[in-house]
């Protein structure tokens, strides 16, 4: 169902997110990633900006509050310690490009998980980029900016990291996104089930060489990060 333009959204108090703070908590000790309360407060007032953009810019087809949170936050947290591991041993302030962002996911999450790292989202539709620099504005995340356009023709430098969330195939997301890598820059692919007939149809000179499953705390539902690079 599709949200009339003109929709009201129900308001979200400080009841609604009190609620989401503890199964958030949990989920991310859970998944290794204990949280600052800085950092609780950012990711709960996300959710709620979110849910107030939602009723009228159809961001997501997510509503309730707590959905938004177990299927989008926790979902992108799932990835914030591979990534620590896999992608932040190079550049002292590395930077990520986060392809078909769509409402901040998972850029917004991880530009508040590693302020360490230069986050950028881009996505074609303008109502979507307004949103995540909407989010750079209210939670003051300096690491964090939006662009809007095909990924193909972005002129902002080069990146360590591209990643992306269900965002095209996997030959479709390396061939759009390559001249964005730096020389020793990696993808990463948020996949659901493991994607073998994707990952044989990669280019020769594309390598596979890790993929992670990922067990996301209150969701029922296969998830894998797919990590890619140039063969060199």
């Amino acid at each position: 169902m599709t949200t009339r333009p003109d929709a009201v959204a129900a308001p979200v108090g400080p009841t609604d997110l009190e609620i989401l703070r503890a199964p958030l908590i949990d989920a991310a000790l859970t998944l290794g990633v204990p949280l600052s309360v800085t950092q609780i407060e950012l990711l709960l007032r996300f959710v709620a900006l979110l849910v107030r953009w939602n009723a009228t810019y159809n961001l997501t087809s997510i509503r309730a509050p707590a959905a938004m949170l177990s299927q989008h936050v926790v979902d992108c947290l799932a990835v914030i310690q591979p990534l620590r591991r896999q992608a932040l041993t190079g550049p002292s302030s590395p930077r990520l490009l986060d392809v078909g962002s769509g409402g901040g996911l998972p850029g917004v999450v991880i530009a508040v998980m590693c302020p360490d790292i230069q986050v950028v989202c881009v996505d074609t539709v303008g109502k979507k980029v307004a949103f995540v620099r909407q989010v750079a504005a209210e939670l003051a995340l300096r690491n964090l900016s939006a662009q809007q356009g095909r990924v193909e023709v972005l002129s902002c430098g080069k990146f360590n990291v591209v990643t992306s969330r269900a965002f095209a195939s996997l030959s479709d997301f390396a061939t759009a996104t390559r001249q964005q890598l730096t020389p020793d820059g990696v993808w990463m692919a948020m996949k659901g089930r493991m994607p073998n007939s994707e990952i044989a149809d990669l280019d020769p000179d594309v390598t596979v060489f890790h993929v992670e499953q990922l067990q996301v705390p209150g969701l029922d539902a296969e998830r894998c990060l797919v990590w890619m690079a140039p063969k060199r």
